[in-house]
């Protein structure tokens, strides 16, 4: 690795550890709907992928509560397509900033967008207002269950002592699962060879023939390969264990200090939307996710439900948008 390298690499590791930091106070439109009166039609929450997936599944959960808890139906908008950006940036340009249309997205869509795509149409912190984190997931480190290792310490030396022999899978460059394993590479200091696949599914039906040895995905992927023994569940990749896979540690427990990475989702609405209506929305959806139904459906899914502040929110944007783009500068990652 050239100075360059070097330089982002340490930056990279310094960023991981960084605790978030306060958070730019939001520039309060002029509201043009007052807080009592809000919603009085329907509601578009717009999802910037194809129903099904891990978005779709929060974004669904939380429109139900809000439609229960107003009065007024929330609608599903799933607008997929240029990975996630084609439906955000409909969100992001919606003609009324005012509280009738809304965004469920991920990291994806707006941390590591930003790192991997020069020309994006949108600026996540400038066109979209945070409301609310609402879930999050930790991906698990899955191995090929042919490989003579049982542990991701094993793993890691069993990749060092082959360098760019082994392939690690993802659902697409510039995906959850490619960034947050070249995020791994980056501070184990190991290389594998990238194969990206159109989405997770193929990529698992890869890992369990052998055509590539490594995948990081979500828990309910992985696990239910993994307690029938057609592949290996090394590691969970948040701070600490999941519930849903306790007997699996962390990354961190391996020896891979700094290391954390989980997949979150947030709601978000157009920038300029009045304040006082992200407040109610943020306060309805903060009663959503300490609901035991809530908790369950998402159990069931693998994800943990977590919610913070608008300012929290934009605080935790303004932190892992330079850290990915660090980690693409890094990782000599080019998508557009």
């Amino acid at each position: 690795m050239n100075s360059n390298g070097n330089y982002a690499f340490a930056a990279v590791i310094a960023l991981t550890l960084i605790l978030t930091g306060a958070a730019r106070a939001q520039a309060a439109a002029p509201a043009r709907t007052t807080t009592g009166d809000y919603p009085t039609k329907p509601v578009r929450m717009i999802v910037p992928s194809a129903p099904g997936g891990g978005t779709d599944i929060v974004a669904r959960v939380i429109a139900q509560g809000l439609s229960e808890a107003w009065g007024q139906t929330v609608v599903v908008d799933n607008r997929g397509g240029a990975g996630g950006t084609a439906g955000v940036t409909v969100a992001a340009k919606a003609s009324a900033p005012d509280g009738y249309t809304l965004l469920l997205g991920s990291n994806g869509h707006l941390s590591f967008a930003p790192a991997v795509n020069r020309h994006l149409p949108y600026d996540p912190q400038k066109d979209l207002a945070p409301v609310s984190l609402v879930a999050q997931q930790p991906f698990v480190a899955g191995v090929f269950a042919g490989l003579p290792v049982n542990s991701m310490k094993e793993f890691i030396a069993y990749a060092k002592s082959r360098p760019g022999a082994l392939s690690y899978g993802s659902g697409g460059s510039g995906s959850a699962s490619h960034l947050g394993t070249e995020l791994l590479q980056l501070i184990a200091g190991f290389k594998m060879l990238h194969v990206p696949y159109k989405g997770t599914g193929p990529g698992v039906a890869a890992l369990l023939s052998g055509e590539i040895q490594f995948l990081l995905a979500g828990i309910a992927t992985i696990m239910p390969h993994s307690r029938s023994g057609k592949l290996k569940a090394l590691a969970v990749t948040g701070a600490t264990r999941s519930k849903a896979a306790p007997d699996v540690p962390t990354v961190a427990e391996a020896g891979v200090a700094g290391y954390e990475f989980v997949v979150w989702y947030g709601v978000m609405a157009p920038g300029g939307t009045p304040a006082p209506i992200i407040a109610k929305i943020n306060a309805e959806i903060a009663r959503i996710l300490r609901s035991p139904a809530t908790s369950e459906r998402y159990a069931a899914a693998g994800l943990d439900p977590v919610s913070n502040s608008p300012a929290e929110f934009a605080a935790l944007l303004k932190q892992e948008i330079p850290k990915w783009q660090l980690v693409v500068k890094a990782a000599n990652i080019h998508v557009d």
